[in-house]
């Protein structure tokens, strides 16, 4: 069974409403209460029968002896596939998300922070934001003194992304030293990617402690020490992780989504997933047996791409939640959510190049 003409028009009706009852329920579905729903007279008998056809069909499974139905894993991609209606995100979703975008300061990871803190309060869901190491050329760097041994970096990539480090010093620097290495970093290095820079750096050793003094030239190594850190570390946020036990009633399954904790703190699978995502437009939707990450714990995901001012995309925004998650409501959510924070990213960019 591959496609939807190929279900009468009654076996049709009785698998969609039989899944979207399991959606709002997250339970199997008995032939009783599934008569109550349909909008055509049947005995319960007669879905019975339709029932086992659908099971023979690959679409539906018992998960218990003398219980109602669920959907399998082809028959949930069946339905999002064909029969999902899409809703739209209320206005008071929306003011939520966009607030996000209104309040955050420059740094990336406050809005990424954010956003996935309101994803995984509106969905009930966890959330979770990727943002792959890149290798973004280099724009802008500057430091500003805070106390006497302690100074705060802040660095612009092309992209727009302003990130800030607070670095522990020698004493003893004045303003004119933060301005010396700040200058030089931004003549000799800028347009450069992380990999040319390392280089241009190694190759200009001997001519960085000739021209610079020692003090100054320690601040060009400490900049350049914050840049590495940034460009080779992938940020992997997750927020909202307990409520994907709110689900669980086996031990099982509890030891399978403890599995899945592991996994995503550690990384596992996230930069295989986040590729697929990148090769769909907008949301895409990944389901327990169809992904590594989540076989075997009745989980599904749902994530987005982000793009910077480039159109490139960048990281990806989604949810975890249970196989029968609200699609419908949640879909066009993490879509919004994605583009909000691409919006984010393009406008902060057009601000910089104005100033």
């Amino acid at each position: 069974m591959t496609n939807i003409q190929e279900l009468s028009e009654r076996n049709l009706e009785i698998f969609k409403k039989l899944v979207e009852a399991y959606i709002e329920t997250g339970d199997p579905i008995g032939s009783v209460s599934l008569a109550q729903r349909l909008n055509i007279n049947l005995s319960p008998s007669t879905i019975r029968s339709v029932m086992a056809e659908l099971v023979d069909n690959g679409l539906l499974y018992s998960p218990h002896i003398s219980s109602g139905r669920v959907p399998t894993t082809k028959g949930l991609k069946f339905f999002l596939d064909g029969l999902l209606e899409i809703g739209d995100v209320s206005k008071s979703d929306r003011d939520k998300i966009d607030s996000i975008a209104a309040g955050s300061a420059n740094r990336i990871d406050d809005i990424l922070s954010e956003a996935i803190e309101s994803l995984s309060g509106l969905s009930n869901c966890a959330g979770l934001v990727f943002a792959p190491k890149t290798d973004v050329p280099f724009k802008h760097i500057e430091f500003i003194g805070l106390s006497p041994d302690r100074v705060l970096v802040i660095l612009v990539t092309d992209d727009g992304v302003v990130e800030n480090r607070i670095i522990e010093t020698p004493q003893g620097w004045t303003i004119s030293v933060l301005n010396e290495a700040s200058n030089y970093l931004n003549k000799q290095l800028v347009g450069m990617r992380f990999n040319e820079i390392t280089k241009e750096i190694e190759r200009e050793k001997k001519l960085l402690d000739k021209e610079l003094d020692s003090l100054s030239s320690s601040f060009v190594r400490a900049g350049i020490a914050v840049w590495t850190g940034i460009q080779e570390k992938e940020k992997l946020i997750i927020r909202g992780h307990s409520k994907l036990l709110d689900d669980v009633q086996e031990i099982e399954k509890l030891e399978k989504i403890k599995e899945l904790f592991d996994a995503l703190e550690k990384k596992k699978g996230l930069i295989k997933l986040l590729n697929m995502a990148k090769k769909a437009e907008g949301v895409r939707i990944f389901l327990g047996s169809e992904n590594e990450l989540f076989s075997n714990t009745g989980c599904s995901a749902i994530i987005s791409p982000y793009i910077n001012s480039k159109g490139q995309i960048i990281g990806a925004v989604g949810v975890i939640g249970p196989s029968h998650i609200n699609y419908a409501k949640i879909v066009p959510m993490v879509d919004y959510t994605a583009r909000t924070v691409s919006h984010f990213l393009q406008s902060r960019i057009s601000k910089l190049r104005k100033t």
